[in-house]
């Protein structure tokens, strides 16, 4: 494994060059992505040893943005997130562990709709650089699979074709620039 000792520190995520996206089937034939533009986090990065670094998210619900704001407005109805009711989804790390020198296995508690799960996320370290105002940043891309009915996110429609109106799979999709905190 390589050493990533100067990486230690604790960062905070950078929304202007952080997504937190997700998409999902429609209709059984194409995909519907979707972003949450409103969001905090921070991890507790230690480069010497990953096992004991942490990470926790907190996204708006409220600012789900899939390009369409008739569909967003019912993404945010008791459809689906329930928005005034619960309006953060969160994630804390419970386990973090160097799998190869550039990937890392982020295990912790998803939390939606006052439903709590464990999930997994391989996250693949794409580095670390100084951007021109001095600050020392570094990047990270993952993605897994949640079934949202495990979250209570149960709406659904029936088509005449057969099959359901949208996926109970969803992909949530995390490409993240985070900076050190002075």
């Amino acid at each position: 494994m390589s050493d990533l000792s100067e990486l230690t520190g604790t960062y905070t995520l950078d929304p202007a060059h952080t997504r937190i996206g997700f998409s999902a089937r429609h209709a059984m034939v194409t995909k519907v992505r979707g972003a949450f533009n409103e969001f905090t986090g921070t991890a507790q990065v230690n480069g010497s040893d990953p096992s004991v670094s942490s990470v926790e998210l907190a996204i708006a619900t409220g600012s789900i943005d899939t390009r369409n704001e008739q569909r967003d407005g019912h993404l945010r109805t008791n459809d689906f997130l329930e928005v005034e009711k619960f309006p953060e989804i969160t994630f804390k790390s419970t386990s973090v562990e160097q799998v190869k020198d550039d990937v890392f296995r982020v295990t912790g508690d998803l939390t939606i709709k006052d439903v709590t799960k464990s999930v997994t996320v391989d996250f693949e370290y794409h580095g670390a650089a100084k951007d021109p105002f001095g600050n020392s940043r570094i990047g990270f891309e993952g993605s897994t699979t949640i079934n949202r009915s495990d979250y209570g996110v149960n709406f659904n429609a029936a088509l005449e074709t057969g099959g359901v109106l949208v996926s109970e799979k969803i992909n949530l999709e995390f490409e993240v620039s985070a900076i050190k905190n002075a």
